[in-house]
């Protein structure tokens, strides 16, 4: 067997088969592009499916690809076994109507046996019990003898789904020898056993099945097959398992390094540092490739591998945020195949490092939690925590159902998952039920206009603002009508309408519908669910009757603000990408006359320095008066010019494909300028989080943007008149005034010390004695935390031996500091869990050293209460 690390292994092989004519593709992303029934790339095969289906034409016949996989199918079994992991790489030859079985075979032989160097004596194959054809070519051809050759049933070696193209596999095992068995005299492949391991599977599609379950012979039967790299690699290196691999454990010689654990010398111990070691790779791909955290879809998965780990390095003892260093292994080693991970370090160091912090802040209060509701379990001998303390976990401490399931499990407790789901239903509920109170979607009675349907509007309102149509329908109160008079309110529905109704965050075209004698007030134009285009109408004068001829003409300066602000939506959103990274996307927006809101997914605030670029870009792009074109192709045609789609669930086949100049091209149905420069100006207002993972920017174009700079004007000049100065002289008199204000709070600073340090000897009066120890609890009023920390100082140095705690309520914030002498330090008592356990008492928090700690308190209302509990904190922690 030959000298093989994993990274030889995968160029090896991807050699290999480019001299047998193979195409290589380089590793897809693990986010799959147009495939909703995969939430992540699980297989080699996965990305290439609409090659085997035809739905799109291969590059080449043949194709070699290694390609980057993750599945948490089994996630509680990883670190537990030798096999189990999240992330792996899965090497794979394909060939789409090519080559069948015998090549298959004599290659995957040819490149064990002598690209490998396995011996033909460790090899074993199975095939399924049906297929003769591949165990003679495994028997007559390759010379594998028949004891060799493992027959097994459907579960083992055939490969199908409902419906579609599926077939026979055959598997290949290396014998590992007869310390790995069970000691069975007929031990072989398909023993549950470690001495057979299965390294390549070998799927030979040549039937389709129809939903009667008939198998049909494939005209162009294809080669479909995947050989675990990790796997391989174990087996050239001796390895006991894939953890063992050398380029793996660098990274487990990483964790031991931050944990100060050796692997090996504890069973407990291994499992947390193999789930570190395999979720570190985990979480590094996957923010490399654009994932971030969150609680649906795939950055729920992100999110749950990177607490895991964070937990896991907890049960290591490791306090402070560690995965980076860890990650830092991972993208030193793998960036030999996968460059991206270098060019993108610093993003995914961001993302990981917000994550595991946010985690840390909710976990402490979370566990301590749990571990109550543990020893209540216990004292109770109950097994099952309820659905209600779960969800008040989660929904109270951000603390998830599979963390809570995971340590319940090594107590031998359990969730009552059915409970918990109930819960969560009836917070969707209320979430729904909120929305819909504050929907302005609504009309009359809160109609939701399923009475409305069977109608066909023609909407022109991209190429005109004006047109002559018919009525072809009244509703009033959520009843159809024959006409409409003066001073009703109601809905009308055209035969034609240049009103764009409200979709794709782009409100609805508000202006007028005029007749003979007739004029009513548009408000708002909506869709219903059918797709129908409503009017909502006041009438100012004269009565409408169903057939009438009527002037339907939009608000053209309405409209045009609004077309400003969505063009600029899709400058926003490239600006965007260009300075923060590929894996923003839109995550919901709102275009209005006066303003617009854009959502998008990011991992931490936007820096201010980032913002003024985002704006510098957007309004070059204006000022560069790009032209806006609007493109109606096939889908397939706008992905393949690389256009960004958003909420591509919605797309049908024919889109509508907007592109401004070189720079943007997005898929959109809303109205646009003709030309950037119509945009005028643009102006962020704000940048704000909406949600985990999830940013706001409002912004103002055109008119808007001078009615913002007039009103600025105003308060510059009001501001100047207020401190008595000339526009020009603002900025150095403001700082005067700003380092007088200084002065004068130093100087009220000093003067409360010197009132609180005249108290000292009051303050010591007041101490306790426990055990022998001096314990000095004392609030004290309008002291800010430096000077609670400087009083805390006077106290020590006056006291030969004792503990600390003072707080203090300043401009309505809640402070402490604690204080521990040297002496009852070494006696085991810490400053920090002493002020961590008071703090959390008023619902605040902190920390700090054995010797002095401080933190914030939220319930002003219980400070003496939390100053009571300090003697028995201090008792607990002396040795």
């Amino acid at each position: 067997m030959k000298n093989m690390g994993l990274h030889e292994i995968r160029k090896e092989f991807l050699n290999f088969f480019e001299e047998k004519g193979h195409l290589i593709l380089p590793s897809f992303s693990l986010v799959p592009k147009n495939d909703k029934s995969l939430l992540l790339i699980n297989a080699g095969m996965a990305p290439l499916k609409p090659y085997f289906t035809g739905e799109k034409t291969p590059p080449n016949n043949r194709v070699v690809t290694c390609q980057k996989c993750i599945r948490t199918a089994d996630i509680e079994n990883v670190g537990k076994t030798d096999r189990h992991a999240t992330f792996f790489e899965m090497l794979g030859n394909f060939s789409f109507g090519d080559y069948f079985k015998k090549e298959a075979i004599e290659w995957a032989w040819e490149f064990l046996t002598e690209k490998m160097g396995i011996p033909e004596g460790d090899l074993w194959a199975s095939v399924y019990l049906d297929d003769d054809e591949a165990y003679e070519i495994w028997n007559k051809v390759i010379g594998l003898d028949e004891s060799k050759i493992v027959r097994l049933g459907k579960e083992d070696n055939f490969w199908e789904l409902e419906i579609g193209p599926c077939g026979p596999c055959s598997e290949i095992y290396v014998d590992r020898g007869e310390k790995y068995g069970c000691g069975e005299a007929n031990c072989q492949p398909g023993c549950e056993c470690d001495r057979f391991i299965e390294v390549w599977n070998l799927v030979f599609t040549q039937f389709d099945k129809d939903e009667s379950g008939a198998y049909h012979p494939l005209e162009h039967p294809n080669i479909d097959t995947g050989m675990g790299l990790e796997r391989i690699a174990a087996v050239m290196e001796k390895a006991d398992n894939i953890f063992e691999v050398g380029e793996v454990k660098k990274i487990l010689n990483q964790v031991e390094k931050v944990s100060g654990k050796k692997y090996g010398a504890d069973p407990t111990t291994d499992v947390s540092i193999r789930v570190i070691t395999d979720h570190a790779r985990a979480i590094t791909f996957l923010v490399s490739d654009g994932v971030l955290p969150s609680n649906e879809g795939r950055g729920y998965v992100l999110r749950r591998l990177i607490r895991r780990a964070a937990r896991h390095g907890k049960l290591l003892g490791i306090e402070e945020a560690f995965l980076n260093s860890v990650v830092e292994k991972v993208i030193e080693s793998w960036k030999v195949e996968y460059g991206e991970l270098k060019e993108r370090e610093g993003q995914i160091k961001k993302v990981i490092k917000a994550e595991e912090e946010k985690f840390q802040e909710t976990i402490h209060q979370g566990i301590h939690i749990l571990e109550d509701y543990i020893e209540e379990m216990l004292e109770q001998d109950e097994k099952r925590l309820s659905g209600e303390k779960a969800f008040k976990l989660y929904d109270t401490y951000g603390f998830p159902l599979d963390l809570t399931m995971e340590i319940l499990e090594e107590k031998g407790l359990f969730v009552d998952e059915d409970g918990f789901n109930r819960y969560m239903e009836e917070q969707r509920k209320r979430a729904r039920r909120a929305r819909e109170e504050f929907s302005d979607s609504g009309w009359k009675n809160g109609s939701s206009f399923e009475e409305i349907e069977g109608y066909d509007t023609i909407f022109k309102g991209y190429d005109t603002m004006s047109l002559e149509t018919e009525v072809a329908g009244i509703f009033i109160d959520g009843n159809m009508v024959n006409s409409i008079g003066e001073g009703d309110e109601g809905i009308l529905i055209l035969k034609k309408t240049p009103f764009y109704a409200e979709s794709g965050g782009q409100v609805g075209d508000i202006g007028y519908i005029e007749g003979k004698g007739f004029k009513g007030k548009v408000i708002d134009t909506k869709y219903t669910k059918d797709d129908t285009i409503i009017h909502f109408v006041e009438v100012e004068e004269g009565d409408l009757n169903l057939g009438d001829e009527v002037l339907a003409s939009i608000d053209i300066d309405n409209r045009r603000d609004i077309m400003r602000n969505h063009s600029a939506t899709h400058l926003l959103h490239k600006a965007l990408k260009d300075v923060l990274g590929e894996h923003v996307n839109q995550a919901g927006s709102i275009v209005l006359p006066n303003r617009l809101r854009f959502d998008f997914t990011h991992y931490e605030g936007v820096g201010e320095e980032e913002l003024r670029q985002i704006e510098k870009i957007v309004n070059e792009k204006i000022l560069d008066s790009l032209e806006v074109e609007t493109i109606e192709m096939s889908l397939k045609e706008s992905e393949e010019m690389g256009v960004i789609g958003l909420f591509e669930d919605k797309y049908k086949e024919l889109v509508r494909v907007v592109q401004m100049g070189d720079y943007s091209k997005e898929l959109c149905g809303g109205t646009h300028v003709n030309n950037t420069n119509s945009i005028g100006l643009f102006k962020i207002i704000s940048e704000s989080s909406i949600a985990s993972g999830v940013r706001r920017i409002e912004a103002i174009t055109g008119r808007a943007v001078y009615e913002y700079l007039e009103e600025l004007e105003k308060d510059i000049d009001n501001i100047a008149k207020i401190i008595k100065t000339n526009r020009k002289d603002l900025i150095g008199k403001i700082e005067n005034i700003t380092e007088e204000l200084k002065e004068k709070e130093r100087q009220i600073d000093s003067l409360k010390f010197k009132m609180a340090s005249s108290a000292v000897d009051e303050i010591l009066n007041s101490k306790q004695e426990i055990n022998g120890i001096n314990i000095v609890t004392y609030k004290v009023d309008n002291m800010d935390m430096n000077n609670l920390r400087n009083l805390g100082d006077e106290i020590k140095s006056s006291l030969d031996t004792g503990v600390i705690v003072l707080a203090s309520v300043d401009s309505g914030k809640l402070f402490f500091v604690s204080m521990v002498t040297k002496d009852l330090v070494q006696k085991g008592i810490h400053a920090g869990n002493i002020i961590k356990e008071v703090a959390s008492f008023t619902g605040g928090g902190g920390g700090g050293r054995p010797d002095m700690a401080q933190a914030g308190g939220k319930d002003i209302s219980k400070v003496e209460e939390a100053l009571n509990i300090v003697p028995s904190i201090v008792e607990k922690q002396v040795k």
